[in-house]
């Protein structure tokens, strides 16, 4: 890809909208897979009352939009103000009581789980009916669009384009829980009319790449999950 063309996929502008200030791709196109839309806002004349506890507006009781929802709500049930990013707001914006629950959960993934799935692990790598693995370095391209899996041969899978992922576990650790192993990945490839397919596994080095690659599983779980919900916004 030439400089070129990746300066324009991480192009960045400045926006406001009725909720606040974003900072989104120059181009639309180029918008992480992750992202969310900005909901349309119920109209002021449909909620005479908080869509929460039932108070009646007044002069005294105002409305407030959640930024997350759209909903109506009164002060007292849309009064935090936490950071959105899979919207893009610069700053931290007025969210209900729900919505900022999960606002809050997200926030683990950009602060933590994201840079894992950036950083990359190294995994033993089958790609379609190859019987024999390449040892491949996967992960997150910057702009979160394409997995980036450079080993023997050179790969790039749109995130957009996935169509399964299955993380493979084993075994019980003694917190009681499984441990990931690996991941079963399909995806659609642009003219081919059968979905690829690729399985990485964690390597059984002593190194630490092995716990490494447990780490960036886990992420890729979590990130799943958040492409599934932009899917079916």
């Amino acid at each position: 890809m030439s400089s070129g063309v990746a300066a324009r996929r991480d192009a960045k502008k400045l926006v406001r909208s009725p909720s606040g200030l974003r900072m989104v791709p120059e181009h639309r196109a180029f918008g992480s897979p992750f992202g969310l839309e900005e909901p349309q806002w119920v109209p002021d004349k449909e909620c005479p009352r908080c869509m929460q506890c039932d108070a009646k507006f007044d002069f005294i009781t105002r409305k407030h939009h959640c930024r997350r929802c759209g909903k109506c709500f009164c002060d007292r049930c849309c009064s935090q103000k936490v950071p959105l990013r899979r919207m893009c707001f610069v700053d931290p914006v007025r969210q209900c009581a729900e919505c900022a629950l999960v606002s809050h959960r997200e926030a683990e993934f950009y602060d933590k789980q994201l840079k894992v799935l950036l950083s990359g692990a190294t995994f033993l790598v089958t790609f379609g009916d190859s019987e024999k693995p390449e040892t491949t370095v996967c992960r997150l391209s910057n702009n979160q669009r394409c997995l980036i899996l450079d080993g023997d041969s050179h790969h790039e899978i749109e995130i957009a384009h996935v169509c399964t992922v299955q993380i493979l576990t084993e075994g019980f650790t003694p917190g009681g829980s499984t441990r990931a192993t690996g991941m079963f990945l399909q995806y659609a490839v642009p003219g081919a009319e059968a979905a690829t397919q690729l399985r990485l596994m964690a390597g059984e080095d002593a190194n630490g790449s092995k716990r490494q690659a447990a780490a960036w599983l886990a992420a890729m779980h979590k990130a799943t999950k958040l492409l599934y919900e932009s899917r079916d916004q």
